[in-house]
Formats: C-alpha cells, sequence, structure tokens
C-alpha cells in the first residue's frame, strides 16, 4: 500500500483511517469490527476525514498507547500486526504511518464495555444481543443443535431410529442409554427435567416439523430463467420434503434424480455418451450441505431449492460461517452443526470433512460447467450451479457434439505435448483410453476394454502407466470418476 493509494482509497470493507491523536477506546470499535468481520487495515497518522497526513513520530507516548489497543482494550486480545510506512507529512517532514493489520479471527471479540462491533461497509456496527449469539454460532462459540426443543419430551424422539444409527456404530447400550450419554442429546434441567436438543430432535424426532416447521426442504421448478409472481407467476412444481434430516435428504435426492435432464449423443469414438445437465455427485452433495450446515436457529425461512431451465440456486438460511469464504471454500472446513455432520458422516452422506466441496469444483470442471457461485443475501446463502450441458438454455444439438469433439481433441494433443516433455510417447491404445475418458469420465474398464478392443488387464496395465501422471481416480471404482490432470 502506497501513500497515494492511502490518500485516494475510500474507506471500506477492509480500509480505515485514523489521527494519531484517536482516544484508545474508541480505536478498539473498529480494531474489534475487521476482527470480527473479514479483517483489515488500519492507517494511523492519516485523518480520517481531510486525509491529511499527520504521521505519528512527533507522538511517540501517544503510539506506545495506539500499539497496546489490539490487547489492552479487546477482549480476548487481537493479534494485529504492524508495519510502517515512510511519508512527506503535511507540514513538509519526513514522517511515518502506522499500518495496523487487523486478521478475520475464529472467535468473538468485544472492546472493554462488553459490546461486540462488525464491519459493515465503511461502518463499524453495534450488534444487537440476536446478532451477537448469532455471531457466536456462526464461529463455532455456540452450537444452535445443542439447545432444548421447547416442550419437547423423550416421547417424541423415534427409538426405532436412534436404534438404527446404535447399530450403525456398535454400540451396546440401548437407544435411550445412547441419548443420555452422548453429544446432550438428552440432558437433565435443574428441575430434574430431561431436555431434548435439537440435534437430537432433527436426527431422531418422529415429528420434528411440531417442534421447528420451517426445518424442512422445499423444491420449486421453474420455466423459464428467472423468478415470476402474480399473473406471470411460472412454478411447475413446488414439493415440500419434511421428516428428520435423513429422510429430508433421501428424499429430495431421489425426487431432484427425477428433474435432472440427461443427454445422449455420439462421441468421436463412435460411442453414445450419455451427460448429465448436473452431476449426480453436485446435486447429493449440495443437498447435503444445504441439510447439515444452515442455521436452524433462523426459524423464518426453510432451504429452498430453484431450478431454471439454466441453473440450480441452493438457498440456505445463514451465511458462510466462521474463517470460511468464497475464495476459500474449496479448502476450508467448518461445520456449524457438528453433531449432525458426525450423523450424516456415518449414514456415508458426508465422506470426508472438507472434502465435498472441493469435489464438487472438480466434477462440474470434468463435466464443463463452470465453477458454483456463492452469494449471501441478508441472512441466506446462495450457492448457483449452472447447467453442465446447457448454460444458455440451448438444447443439446449436433453443434454442442462438434464442440465437445474440438474440446476433446484439444485436450489431448496438450497430453501429447506433456508426455513429449516427460520424454515418452503414448501408445495408440493409450490415446483411445484418453479420449474416451475425455468424451465420458465415468466410463468403466469393462466399457473401455469393450469400446477399443483389448482385454480388461491391457486396459488396467496401461492406465496404471499412465495413473499419477496424465490421469488420477476420485471416487472409488464404482460411482468415482476419471480426472485428467493438468
Amino acid at each position: 500500500m502506497t501513500i497515494q493509494e492511502i490518500k485516494t482509497r475510500k474507506e471500506d470493507q477492509t480500509f480505515d483511517c485514523k489521527s494519531i491523536q484517536i482516544d484508545p477506546k474508541a480505536l478498539a470499535i473498529p480494531i474489534v469490527a475487521f476482527a470480527n468481520a473479514d479483517g483489515g487495515v488500519i492507517a494511523i497518522g492519516v485523518s480520517d476525514r481531510s486525509r491529511n497526513i499527520e504521521g505519528i513520530n512527533q507522538y511517540t507516548d501517544k503510539l506506545n498507547d495506539i500499539l497496546r489497543v489490539p490487547f489492552d482494550f479487546c477482549n480476548p486480545s487481537i493479534s494485529a500486526t504492524y508495519s510502517y510506512l515512510q511519508c512527506t507529512d503535511k507540514d513538509g517532514n519526513k514522517n511515518r504511518i502506522l499500518l495496523m493489520n487487523i486478521p478475520a479471527s475464529p472467535s468473538l471479540h468485544t472492546n472493554q464495555a462488553d459490546e461486540a462491533f462488525m464491519r459493515v461497509g465503511d461502518k463499524s456496527r453495534k450488534l444487537s444481543f440476536d446478532e451477537r449469539v448469532q455471531l457466536m454460532y456462526d464461529k463455532g462459540e455456540r452450537f444452535f443443535e445443542d439447545t432444548a426443543v421447547y416442550g419437547a419430551t423423550i416421547n417424541d424422539i423415534d427409538m426405532n431410529a436412534v436404534s438404527k444409527y446404535t447399530d450403525l456404530l456398535g454400540y451396546g447400550k440401548s437407544p435411550i442409554e445412547y441419548l443420555r450419554e452422548n453429544n446432550n442429546f438428552v440432558t437433565i434441567d435443574k428441575a430434574g427435567d430431561e431436555k431434548v436438543s435439537i440435534a437430537c430432535m432433527l436426527l431422531f424426532g418422529k415429528k420434528p416439523q411440531t417442534f421447528l416447521p420451517r426445518a424442512r426442504t422445499r423444491f420449486i421448478r421453474y420455466s423459464g430463467l428467472d423468478e415470476k409472481v402474480g399473473t406471470e407467476m411460472n412454478v411447475m412444481k413446488d414439493v415440500v420434503f419434511e421428516g428428520t434430516i435423513l429422510e429430508q435428504i433421501e428424499k429430495t435426492i431421489e425426487y431432484l434424480e427425477t428433474q435432472v435432464a440427461e443427454h445422449t449423443f455420439l462421441g468421436d469414438m463412435g460411442k453414445f455418451i450419455t451427460r448429465r445437465d448436473y452431476p449426480k455427485f453436485v446435486i447429493q452433495e449440495m443437498i447435503v450441505n444445504a441439510c447439515c450446515h444452515r442455521a436452524y436457529n433462523i426459524k423464518g425461512t426453510e432451504i429452498q431449492i430453484k431450478m431454471f431451465d439454466d441453473r440450480i440456486v441452493f438457498e440456505s438460511p445463514g451465511r458462510l460461517p466462521s474463517m470460511v469464504r468464497p475464495s476459500n471454500i474449496r479448502h476450508t472446513h467448518f461445520s456449524r452443526n457438528p453433531k449432525i455432520a458426525a450423523f450424516l458422516k456415518v449414514y456415508h452422506f458426508v465422506k470426508e470433512y472438507g472434502e465435498g466441496v472441493d469435489r464438487i469444483y472438480r466434477e462440474l470442471e470434468v463435466n464443463g460447467a463452470v465453477d458454483p457461485k456463492f452469494h449471501t443475501d441478508d441472512f441466506i446463502l446462495k450457492v448457483t450451479v449452472h447447467n453442465a450441458m446447457n448454460e444458455s438454455s440451448i438444447k443439446v444439438t449436433e453443434k454442442v457434439t462438434e464442440k465437445v469433439t474440438e474440446k476433446v481433441t484439444e485436450k489431448l494433443r496438450e497430453i501429447e505435448n506433456k508426455a513429449i516433455k516427460l520424454g515418452e510417447k503414448l501408445t495408440e491404445n493409450r490415446r483411445l483410453i484418453l479420449r474416451m475418458i475425455l468424451e465420458d469420465p465415468y466410463i468403466t474398464k469393462v466399457e473401455l476394454s469393450k469400446a477399443i478392443g483389448i482385454s480388461y488387464t491391457s486396459v488396467s496395465r496401461n492406465i496404471e502407466a499412465m495413473r499419477g501422471k496424465y490421469i488420477r481416480r476420485i471416487g472409488a471404482d464404482k460411482g468415482g470418476f476419471w480426472e485428467i490432470l493438468r
């Protein structure tokens, strides 16, 4: 950052200017606000109104007070870092500006008065009690799934569902003992009454929506590219799925499979290729993520899955939690509801923590679709997944087939160039295997053997020779797919 940038840059979500004369207690407010949001930089020694360069050299005692603010006036303390920028001040003297770098924090921070602030645009906004609690949920300092369900008793829990789960776990005691001894599913309050947690109700409740009416999933199919209302309403289907989280996931996945179109065309090798508008894993993972990671304390709406001709939009109550951002979501994992996530892992809907989103990106790339788009609208996280075969709402035609063939040929040429750089030459069989994998990433070794006219053993041997250099396997032998290495 240069002096000119500091003088001209507007204060925003991650940048602020403050005079060296600022009261340390007042400086704690933007520091806390940045730490609670996305982090940021505070340029100290610059008037935030006139942008006059005051400098800091002539205020040694004041500077020492400023440097202690993240530790003395913030709770818990904030690990700020500092750097200095040489400058010429408004009086023409050589001077310095202090750049205070505030990292985004996984914790909730307050000032000495126990007030919490959040950076919103160019303002440090004080949080209400409800907003402060929501931030604690988002940062994982509290988990709403541990909250007791008002009015619910152990009689509202389906012990058969608990029994099925404990059988998978290999738990030797009774279902009721499991609930009382694990994950605080059932606890005793001060009056000696048993309390059922939100997580317990969502996972094992007989009728969870009796107590949590909007803890459900809704699918809406629109005709066209836009969501219209009134006399132009274009809703084709509107279906609601209720029950436990597991039941919702299974019902929603099953129904969406009936809504995803498949297109078959003749590939370059003379083999008919079938491609889906949306990869099966992507649909499944987006549904699981929505049910697993939604903010269940937001009770005014349900999960909504909106299908248009060119895209599906998954809308889930709650912003991206903790340190997760669109820029790092592929490799940063955080669970807003860890008990629900652990449950779904046992049922194999959560494969490995943090793996799912990265695989969504990879599968969409393999299918020729653009990356998913993440957007927060007020308190709703919206994830847009574009149609892999038909982004412009144009049906698959011969032009699409020609485009696929051109892309396959181009990719194969890149692989051949890579082989030359490695001092290798691809055999004809390996070229055919690679071409067919490019046309259909889900093709099996048996299918490769039949299409090329060589033995299964020969296919396996050629694949092993190319594995790690040109291709790799994503997922299991059954249900996985091939990925071409860059």
